[in-house]
């Protein structure tokens, strides 16, 4: 069974047995494709500037990420660095105490 509005939209008033002109229809279908029209263009302009955020913001974000890939390599080579000679200290106070002993 359909709604009201869906058999009032569908079948022709019956007001004094006379039909709705076939240009009033047109007008009111042409309005209603023109409203319609108008919807889906500005929600594709929101789109559009919700895209060109999302892709400004992914562009900073990369960036971001790139700083701290470069950073943490950075840091990394100088950790190494820093361990090497560490080791090397090591050894050396190690190799000293064996000369000792071995004297």
């Amino acid at each position: 069974m359909e709604p009201p509005k869906a058999v009032a939209a569908s079948s022709p008033p019956q007001s004094d047995g006379q039909l709705v002109p076939h240009s009033d229809v047109e007008s009111k279908l042409s309005s209603l494709v023109y409203d319609l029209s108008q919807q889906v263009q500005v929600t594709m302009e929101n789109m559009l500037k919700m895209i060109t955020e999302i892709d400004q913001n992914s562009a900073e974000i990369m960036e971001d990420v790139e700083k701290c890939k470069d950073s943490a390599l950075e840091r990394k080579k100088t950790l190494e660095v820093e361990k090497e000679r560490f080791q090397k200290a090591a050894y050396t106070v190690l190799d000293m105490l064996n000369n000792r002993e071995t004297s």
